[in-house]
This record gives C-alpha cells, sequence and structure tokens, in this order.
C-alpha cells in the first residue's frame, strides 16, 4: 500500500504560481512513477505530467509544456508540480498518483487507469 498526501494548492490569480507537493509512504518511492492529474467537476479526470522512478524522464500535457515542471525527491518520499503563469481554466482539484513501474519513455502514465494509488487531492483555483 502507498498512501499520497497532496498540499500546496489555494486561490490565486491568472498569471501567478503554485508549487504543489505529495508526500508518499508505504512502499519503497523509488519503485513507481508519479504522475499529476486535473478534475473539474462533470469532466474527466485529466493527465498533466508524470515523472519516471529515477526522474529521468517527464512528459507533460501540451498546454502546459514550458509552465509547469514535474520533480520528485526520492530521499524524501516527494514528487512536485511546479505551475507558473496559472490560467483560469486550469482550476480544479489535483490528485497524485504512483504507478508501480521502472519503465521511462513514451506513453508512461498518461492514462489513469495506470496507476496504482492515488491521493485525496488538492484544490487549485485560478481566478480571472
Amino acid at each position: 500500500q502507498v498512501h499520497l498526501v497532496e498540499s500546496g494548492g489555494g486561490l490565486v490569480q491568472a498569471g501567478d504560481s503554485l508549487r504543489l507537493s505529495c508526500a508518499a509512504s508505504g512502499r519503497t518511492f523509488s519503485d513507481y512513477a508519479m504522475g499529476w492529474f486535473r478534475e473539474d467537476p462533470g469532466k474527466e479526470r485529466e493527465f498533466v505530467a508524470v515523472i519516471s522512478w529515477d526522474g529521468g524522464y517527464t512528459s507533460y500535457r501540451d498546454d502546459v509544456k514550458g509552465r509547469f515542471t514535474i520533480s520528485r525527491d526520492n530521499a524524501k518520499n516527494r514528487v512536485f508540480l511546479q505551475m507558473n503563469s496559472l490560467k483560469p481554466d486550469e482550476t480544479g482539484v489535483y490528485y497524485c498518483a504512483a504507478e508501480f513501474t521502472r519503465y521511462s519513455g513514451h506513453d508512461l502514465g498518461r492514462r489513469a487507469r495506470e496507476y496504482d494509488y492515488w491521493g485525496q487531492g488538492t484544490q487549485v483555483t485560478v481566478s480571472s
């Protein structure tokens, strides 16, 4: 079992930055790729970013490339999502998730169904 707890959400204005953090406990953190997803009410959970078990591979949805950065600290069992130049349509609940894999490459972690564990989410609200 892997327990994930997100933090760092809040209410910001368009153009502001936020840094989300996800703390993991339980099994060996470095056995897992870690992803961030976003969910709006009434919509499907959307992929935002993923990072491989060792941090050597990252991937982002197209509309956040250059503004969002995913990173991880395996020594501290944490994954982060730095979000810059936030937009109102990026409002939602942000979830971190863990996928038990050491695969690093194309298509890693872009689908929610691949993940084994999820956090409870943290709300991000971007006002215009």
